[in-house]
């Protein structure tokens, strides 16, 4: 890390990239796991609220803000389908790290591949307390831009390596399946819903577009299965029928903002949910049975950014990072105006040699 205060590094995709490559992928999301699971243990520490978004006709800005009264974190981060349309990302994002103490930012970082890589992570850690122990196949359907990492996710976590992919656009399947080539997987390409959750012991569904969808029906859904839901994620947009809520055991992240967000959006306000950190500190109970249905309605909460966060700024190294003077610096800190002065007095080859006093 650079030793002067006022210099902040800024981790840019690129070196994103170097760092996710050195440690390894499967590696990486372990150990993010790791850091999610350890916040999660202490989630009363946090000072906690939902993201606040801004959504349009054609998607959403959103920040993300948590605190745990010795850094804030927050993140910046857009959701716009129709973006693939015109060659870009639906999800973009950066985030910031900063010291409760003094206000300062420690860390800025890219944070579009962090988040794919900490989505799966968190799937990961809620499938492990709420799958069954035997869980060993694992439907995707939407095979985007999130399948593969939940797939290495799944992988580094649960050992879960047979794979059922389907998307309603074959390219993506192949675009899946040939991206995770190499890593171990037995994979079937499926031409539907129906076939790619028969035998499966856990269903993810990652798609994007912004509607209330039925991509899994109740029929679909047989006993002992665990879904981890990722698609649904703001008013409006889920992707499980309701009739499959009201067969499972449902787990969230942060209550007020998924009975907004996700898929408990279609029921009432009073239907029981039971968040994750209460499962992972045992104050409350995960699977109750092998044959209960067990359903994680993730939409991506504030503390596992800030997870993500820490971990990058506890794993970078030289080479991984670029030097920000995102600060002002003033020779006294009330001086403001005077730091600008001498500024123009040097660009003219005349700086002053000492600030003048402060009265």
């Amino acid at each position: 890390m650079p030793p002067n205060l006022n210099i902040v590094p800024f981790v840019s995709v690129d070196h994103m990239m170097k760092l996710v490559l050195g440690i390894g992928v499967e590696r990486f999301l372990a150990e993010l796991a790791g850091y999610i699971e350890a916040d999660f243990h202490r989630w009363e520490q946090f000072d906690k609220t939902a993201r606040v978004a801004a959504h349009s006709r054609d998607g959403v800005i959103e920040l993300m803000p948590a605190s745990d009264g010795r850094l804030y974190g927050f993140k910046y981060v857009n959701g716009h389908p129709k973006n693939t349309r015109d060659g870009r990302q639906t999800v973009t994002a950066f985030g910031v790290l900063a010291d409760v103490a003094n206000g300062y930012p420690l860390l800025l970082s890219e944070m579009t591949l962090l988040t794919a890589l900490r989505t799966a992570a968190t799937s990961a850690v809620a499938a492990r307390h709420l799958a069954r122990p035997d869980a060993a196949t694992m439907a995707i359907i939407g095979n985007g831009a999130q399948s593969e990492f939940q797939a290495l996710a799944f992988k580094a976590l649960l050992g879960i390596r047979r794979l059922r992919l389907f998307d309603i656009d074959p390219s993506a399947t192949r675009k899946c399946t040939d991206n995770l080539a190499g890593f171990g997987f037995d994979i079937v390409q499926c031409r539907s819903t129906q076939e790619a959750v028969a035998g499966a012991d856990v269903i993810t569904t990652a798609t994007a577009d912004k509607q209330n969808a039925n991509i899994l029906t109740d029929n679909q859904v047989g006993a002992g299965v665990h879904i981890n839901a990722v698609g649904g994620d703001c008013p409006g947009k889920t992707e499980l029928h309701r009739d499959i809520l009201l067969r499972a055991a449902i787990f969230v992240e942060f209550t007020p903002q998924t009975r907004v967000e996700g898929e408990i959006q279609q029921l009432d306000a009073e239907h029981p949910v039971t968040e994750l950190w209460q499962v992972i500190t045992g104050k409350a109970a995960g699977r109750a049975a092998a044959g209960a249905i067990t359903l994680f309605d993730s939409v991506g909460f504030a503390v596992e950014d800030f997870s993500a966060l820490r971990y990058v700024r506890d794993n970078l190294a030289p080479g991984l990072f670029q030097e920000l003077d995102l600060l002002a610096d003033p020779d006294e800190p009330r001086d403001l105006f005077g730091m600008l002065l001498r500024a123009q007095h040097a660009a003219a080859g005349a700086l002053p040699a000492t600030p003048p006093p402060m009265r």
